[in-house]
């Protein structure tokens, strides 16, 4: 089974989470990362496997892999009281 994204798919990620998105780490499925659910990060590229490179506030610049991870658009209500 082929888990690349087509080409499409790659460039749809790209215009929905261009360079400089911020987003919200929803899950990555990486037993050794130090990255955590709530994690916040801003896009830095996507490339053509669909891998989301983030650099994350904790200063990490784990991909998310396409397929196997999660992330979602950062809403700034995400850390209203």
């Amino acid at each position: 089974m082929n888990k690349f994204p087509s080409k499409e798919a790659v460039m749809a990620l790209r215009k929905q989470y261009p360079k400089g998105t911020r987003v919200v780490l929803v899950h990555m499925n990486d037993p050794y990362t130090k990255l955590r659910s709530g994690d916040l990060g801003t896009v830095d590229f996507i490339d053509d496997a669909g891998s989301i490179f983030c650099v994350w506030d904790n200063g990490s610049t784990l991909g998310v892999a396409f397929g196997e991870d999660e992330i979602r658009l950062y809403d700034n209500t995400d850390n209203a009281d």
